[in-house]
């Protein structure tokens, strides 16, 4: 089986207000985050759309040059035992202990 990276980019939005999150991955290819959090937001997203495939993220600055750089590695099945006990505590997982 073969694996597929996302790519996503993070760039400054030219009227200033806040950054767009671009990759090919996305149903619309782009999505539009607001200021003051633009960009912790789209990186969260990105990580949350590419929790079962590797993922590269770029960030970029107002000169246009990369200013970060994130990598994920897809591990769905670590993801959803992560969720089970952060949204649910008291909820055993499947398979767990009664």
């Amino acid at each position: 089986m073969q694996s597929t990276t996302h790519v996503y980019e993070i760039r400054p939005r030219k009227d200033k207000r806040g950054a767009d999150l671009i990759s090919d991955a996305l149903p619309f290819g782009r999505l539009r985050y607001g200021e003051p959090d633009a960009i912790s937001n789209a990186i969260g997203y990105a990580i949350h759309r590419s929790r079962s495939h590797d993922a590269v993220i770029r960030v970029y600055g107002k000169a246009g040059n990369v200013i970060e750089t994130h990598e994920h590695a897809g591990d769905f099945k670590e993801w959803l035992a992560n969720c089970v006990w952060h949204f649910e505590p008291n909820k055993k997982p499947p398979g767990g202990e009664t």
